[in-house]
């Protein structure tokens, strides 16, 4: 008897919901469902055995502070590309990384969430569209320069190859789990766990956390106990 998990809907917030489903219908997705009316809205959208809910709520019931990232494997990126070029979506081709030998681009959705997708089917070499000056967009490549102004990474990556062989490359990318389990890795193996790794994220040094948000609701008497 399966008691896990039997399917998962990704509800993404949006200001135009109408806006929103045309952009994701130009990666294959067709509206099934739909409902609401005034401040409320919802657009239940569906590819294949994949699904996504599209909410215009107003207010919104989630803030984010910066945009979310989604990331798609497409069949056939130069199309996928044409046909988002051809609905006017600015798109640029971002390289060809281990994990998208076919290629890899990036968009942006009409509420400014960046959308990055890839081809798992490689390409012949002298097929490849060259990037001037190498420039590839890449969060972990951001995270991993912020890391190095601050310094304090540890030596050597810590997640290792998959028989557990230690890596002999520097620790670049800090990563964190909701369970609060911590790695410092190369940016192979960062980028390969977040593909692979559920609920895996980019952690910073620079937050402080909850600490001073706890803190603050603590009664008066008992932060001066504590200090």
């Amino acid at each position: 008897m399966h008691n896990g998990v039997q399917a998962q809907v990704p509800v993404l917030y949006v200001a135009d919901a109408d806006a929103a489903r045309r952009f994701y219908e130009v990666f294959g997705y067709s509206e099934q469902r739909s409902g609401g009316d005034g401040e409320s809205r919802w657009s239940y959208l569906q590819c294949g055995e994949l699904t996504l809910l599209l909410a215009a709520v107003t207010p919104r019931l989630v803030t984010v502070e910066l945009p979310l990232l989604i990331y798609f494997y497409v069949d056939d990126l130069t199309a996928t590309l044409q046909r988002l070029t051809a609905a006017g979506y600015a798109v640029e081709r971002v390289g060809y990384p281990e994990h998208a030998p076919g290629g890899e681009c990036r968009t942006a959705d009409p509420d400014g969430n960046v959308v990055v997708f890839g081809q798992r089917r490689a390409v012949p070499e002298q097929a490849r569209v060259e990037q001037p000056g190498e420039a590839r967009f890449s969060l972990i490549r951001q995270a991993a320069e912020a890391v190095h102004r601050r310094g304090g990474a540890p030596a050597r990556c810590q997640i290792g190859g998959p028989r557990g062989e230690p890596c002999p490359e520097p620790a670049e990318v800090k990563l964190a789990d909701s369970w609060g389990d911590t790695v410092w890795g190369c940016m192979t193996h960062a980028d390969e766990a977040l593909l692979n790794a559920r609920c895996a994220f980019l952690a910073t040094e620079d937050g402080t956390g909850l600490g001073p948000f706890l803190q603050a609701r603590q009664p008066q008497s008992e932060r001066a106990a504590q200090g």
